[in-house]
C-alpha cells in the first residue's frame, strides 16, 4: 500500500475547488484512509447514515464516516471542525456516486487490458498501479467485482488523482452488469395449468392484480442493484402465475414500465422476461 505524506494544509484548495465544480469532497488520512469517527460517531452510536444504509451527508461537524463526510459546501470545508483534518490531510477523495459518476478502479495492466477490450473509452486518470475509468452516471459500489476491477460509486469515496484525460462517456450497461449477481435458483413452484385456459384456478382476479402492484412497487423502490431486483421481481411473478395463462400484455407492459423508469432499457427487460421464463422452464 502507498503510504502518502501529509501536505499541512495544502489539500483544503483542491477540496473546495472540486466543491465549486459539484464533486463532494473530504480529506484523507496517510493510507488512502478516511479520518475515523469522532468520539460522539464512534460505532455509528450516533446513527450515521452509513449506519442506516442510505446515501446522503454525514451531520456530523466533523469529517466522520468515510465517504458520507464528503460535502461540497465551502463552510463545511472551511470549518473549525475539519481544521486538524486538513491540517493532517495526506490526500484529497471525492464521493463519485454524489456527483453523479462512477469509477471503475483498475487495479493492475490485466485488469487495463480486460477494460480496453469489454469497456467503452471514458476519461481516464492514471494511478498508483493501474487506472481509474469514470462515467457518468451513478450506480451501485462493489469491490472485487473481477479481479483487479473495484466499482466506486454510491456510498464509496475515490482518491481525487487529477481531471484525467478524454470526455466522459455514460454510464454503460456494461459497467452496471458488474455488481448484478447470479440469481440464485428459483424453488421449484407447483402451479396446476388450466384445460383450455380461462381463469386462474389458484389465484384470484383481485390476488393477481395485488401482486402485479407491489411487483411494481418492488421495482420503483429499488435504490441500488436494479438489473437484480427486475429480474428477480419477473421470475416472482412468472412463477406464480407463468404457466395459468392469467397474465396478460398489460400486465408485462406495467413492469416494463416501472423498469425502465428505473433505467432499464427495452432490450434489458426484454432479456430479464426471457431468462426468467426459461429458469422456469416455460
Amino acid at each position: 500500500m502507498t503510504h502518502l505524506t501529509p501536505n499541512r494544509g495544502e489539500h483544503l484548495p483542491t477540496a473546495l475547488s472540486l466543491a465549486a465544480s459539484g464533486v463532494p469532497a473530504l480529506p484523507l488520512r496517510a493510507g488512502k484512509v478516511p479520518f475515523g469517527n469522532c468520539r460522539r460517531c464512534t460505532g455509528n452510536a450516533c446513527g450515521g447514515r452509513p449506519n442506516m444504509k442510505t446515501p446522503g451527508p454525514c451531520a456530523c461537524p466533523a469529517p466522520c464516516h468515510g465517504w458520507a463526510a464528503a460535502t461540497t459546501d465551502p463552510d463545511v470545508l472551511n470549518s473549525p471542525a475539519w481544521a486538524r483534518a486538513w491540517h493532517e490531510a495526506a490526500a484529497v477523495a471525492y464521493h463519485p456516486g454524489g456527483a453523479s459518476l462512477t469509477v471503475v478502479d483498475l487495479d493492475n495492466a490485466d485488469a487495463i487490458t480486460w477494460a480496453r477490450a469489454n469497456l467503452p473509452a471514458t476519461r481516464t486518470v492514471r494511478t498508483t498501479r493501474g487506472e481509474h475509468w469514470i462515467y457518468q452516471g451513478a450506480m451501485a459500489s462493489a469491490n472485487a467485482v473481477r479481479p483487479g476491477v473495484d466499482i466506486k460509486s454510491t456510498m464509496a469515496y475515490a482518491r481525487w488523482l487529477g481531471h484525467g484525460t478524454g470526455p466522459l462517456t455514460a454510464l454503460p450497461d456494461a459497467v452496471r452488469a458488474l455488481v448484478v449477481k447470479e440469481p440464485a435458483p428459483a424453488r421449484p413452484v407447483a402451479v396446476t395449468v388450466p384445460a383450455g385456459g380461462g381463469t386462474c384456478p389458484h389465484r384470484t382476479p383481485r390476488y393477481l392484480a395485488r401482486g402485479i402492484a407491489m411487483a411494481e412497487q418492488r421495482i420503483t423502490e429499488a435504490s441500488s442493484a436494479v438489473h437484480a431486483t427486475v429480474y428477480q421481481t419477473f421470475l416472482a411473478v412468472l412463477s406464480t402465475h407463468g404457466r395459468c395463462g392469467c397474465l396478460t400484455e398489460a400486465h408485462t407492459a406495467r413492469l416494463f414500465t416501472a423498469a425502465q423508469a428505473k433505467g432499464e432499457s427495452p432490450r434489458h427487460c426484454t432479456d430479464a422476461w426471457a431468462n426468467a421464463l426459461t429458469r422456469l422452464g416455460l
